[in-house]
């Protein structure tokens, strides 16, 4: 089954669709449908800015994509691995929450060398806390 390439624009779209979810935790959790947009858009957008294999960011059950030049893992668990719930990966990818804040609070899990890099490409989508415009 190929990949539904989403556009920068598709990609904003879907994280408007869920950022009252990210910036009011109270608020009512969208249809899981519109959070599997936003977490697919922003990590396949995170492999399309940063391309390679080296790291492997998960965000189970919706996405794994491979990203960050380097060495090509084939076999077995990569190396590097980045892997989060969806709402982390979505205030992580939106900028509502720092990458090492995310890793020392256990929301995020890391492991190998070179999983941190990855944050060199983070917020994907900014997200300001205001509610303004995106």
């Amino acid at each position: 089954m190929a990949r539904k390439v989403m556009g920068a624009a598709e990609v904003r779209a879907a994280v408007a669709e869920v950022a009252e979810w990210l910036l009011v935790a109270e608020s009512v959790t969208p249809e899981r449908a519109a959070i599997a947009a936003a977490v697919r858009g922003t990590a396949r957008a995170l492999a399309a800015d940063a391309p390679g294999h080296s790291v492997e960011v998960r965000v189970p059950p919706f996405v794994a994509v491979q990203c960050v030049e380097g060495p090509r893992h084939t076999r077995g668990t990569p190396p590097n691995v980045v892997e989060t719930d969806a709402r982390t990966w979505l205030l992580l990818a939106t900028g509502l929450l720092d990458f090492d804040a995310a890793v020392e609070s256990g929301a995020l899990s890391v492991s190998g060398t070179r999983a941190n890099e990855i944050a060199a490409w983070l917020p994907i989508v900014p997200l300001r806390p205001t509610g303004e415009q995106i």
